[in-house]
């Protein structure tokens, strides 16, 4: 897993996020530094003695965009099933727990709320979306359930670099993010098979999501990040066989585009 650390000082300034992809930022107090873009963060390199410091703060940022975007499920479509709500509520628990985590972190290894820059855009991307379907398809879906696969990821590097504590909160947030995605996938799936025509929202909602992901992160934040596919994982949050199939396809083809794309730079 790598990307390239890039100075801000040292970037082009980029321009202007496609206000048709984005919603407003969610409000942020003082402490905070908001950017639009990868490259307008430090993004220090794993070597740095505050790499994790920075990942972590970012990490806590993105638990609240979470708790966000899933608050505002429960008030924006206030006639939603029973049960969904309820699962939604919990979300907004489980993920209100994962940022306190990460602050807990933070401060114990020494950093502040306000060290480095945040990014919300998460938040932005999901909650533009005007039906409760595509916001779940991209959160909990696409977001969450990629999530699985890092955390997986990170779980195992944490254990052998002898860094249990993180680990141990790696561990904890799995069990949620797993959760979350499985209601969520039972959720679409009942929605597809009362109407098909869910199909093409989705599918909107995800090319949308791909085009604003693409502004945020621009190809310095994505070359050589990929993360093996947890097919336990995620059979545990209800994709199919295929589905899993699928994904590992995707994420082969990903990686060894990044791996011939660090050889032709290697030359």
């Amino acid at each position: 897993m790598t990307n390239q650390h890039i100075d801000p000082m040292d970037a082009v300034s980029p321009v202007p996020l496609t206000a048709e992809l984005f919603a407003d930022n969610p409000a942020r107090d003082s402490r905070f530094t908001v950017k639009d873009h990868w490259i307008e963060c430090p993004n220090l390199p794993p070597e740095h003695p505050h790499h994790q410091l920075e990942f972590f703060q970012r990490q806590m940022n993105e638990e609240v965009n979470s708790i966000e975007a899933s608050a505002r499920c429960l008030a924006d479509f206030p006639d939603a099933e029973w049960e969904l709500r309820l699962h939604l509520a919990r979300q907004c628990a489980d993920e209100s727990r994962h940022a306190l985590m990460y602050r807990r972190m933070v401060e114990d290894r020494g950093g502040y709320i306000g060290q480095y820059p945040v990014l919300n855009f998460q938040y932005r991307i999901i909650t533009k979306r005007s039906a409760l379907i595509e916001r779940l398809a991209i959160q909990n879906r696409s977001f969450e359930a990629g999530g699985i696969d890092a955390i997986t990821f990170g779980i195992a590097a944490a254990r052998d670099a002898g860094d249990h504590a993180v680990a141990d909160l790696y561990e904890a947030q799995l069990a949620d993010e797993i959760n979350h995605v499985r209601f969520a996938n039972e959720y679409i799936r009942k929605c597809i098979q009362k109407d098909r025509r869910s199909l093409l929202a989705i599918g909107s909602a995800l090319t949308a999501t791909s085009l604003a992901f693409a502004e945020v992160m621009g190809q310095q934040g994505t070359d050589g990040v990929t993360y093996p596919i947890d097919a336990a994982g995620r059979r545990d949050a209800g994709f199919t066989a295929d589905e899993i199939r699928v994904a590992v396809e995707i994420q082969e083809q990903q990686a060894a585009r990044s791996s011939l794309a660090s050889g032709s730079g290697a030359a």
